[in-house]
């Protein structure tokens, strides 16, 4: 389940492009806390501390404390920005929560159970069509992954949301709560399959030719 993050930040007097480009030359970029029935908030954070943050996972399923000016604050970052040119965080929104809070994330997909599928003990291959499904969980409790087991899946087997082992207090969100397909066991593309193909295209390519020179012919004929 999630750890957390803890935060410091400050509230912002001044919003708007000119004052965001102030608070980046001190290191700092603007965030908003909003929800939970009180007003937003507009704070400063670190930008060092959320980018190191960003690439070190969970950035949106973790809860983060957040002091501003003393008073700490629960929340989960519910989406970010950047900058499209340098690719670097220029904003962040925050979602305040509470112990009752539920909330809606996209969790990873972790998949296990490979060396007892007889599927891929067959050369089989793991196609994976969702490698995160949407779940509705405590906030304070939100799973860092997912676990699907492939154990006893044969070839042409296919697994569904179903199959996905979700805790107690986690239930699936999204699709109207009907099951879908995330992965199955495909055969692979043999070699021989790919002469077939190679042979095929080459037929097509010979034939092209012929009805090329053929029409030359009729031409000279008529001429």
């Amino acid at each position: 389940m999630a750890d957390g993050f803890a935060l410091k930040a400050a509230v912002r007097e001044r919003t708007g492009k000119g004052a965001a480009r102030a608070l980046r030359r001190e290191g700092l970029i603007p965030a908003v806390i909003y929800g939970d029935n009180e007003p937003p908030v507009a704070i400063a954070v670190s930008l060092k501390d959320m980018t190191l943050a960003l690439h070190g996972g969970g950035f949106l399923t973790n809860v983060w404390s957040i002091d501003v000016g003393g008073k700490k604050v629960q929340a989960l970052a519910r989406d970010y920005q950047r900058e499209p040119v340098k690719d670097i965080l220029v904003h962040v929104d925050f979602l305040r929560v509470s112990a009752r809070s539920r909330v809606s994330v996209d969790v990873p997909l972790h998949f296990v159970g490979e060396d007892d599928s007889p599927g891929l003990k067959e050369g089989g291959v793991l196609s994976v069509a969702e490698h995160t499904i949407s779940v509705e969980a405590p906030a304070t409790n939100i799973p860092h992954s997912l676990s699907v087991s492939v154990a006893g899946l044969e070839m042409g087997g296919t697994l569904f949301t179903t199959d996905v082992e979700l805790p107690a207090d986690v239930t699936l969100a999204g699709h109207h709560g009907e099951p879908f397909a995330i992965a199955s066991i495909t055969r692979p593309v043999s070699d021989a399959d790919e002469e077939s193909e190679e042979v095929a295209a080459a037929d097509v390519e010979r034939v092209g030719e012929d009805n090329a020179e053929g029409g030359d012919s009729a031409e000279n004929a008529d001429s």
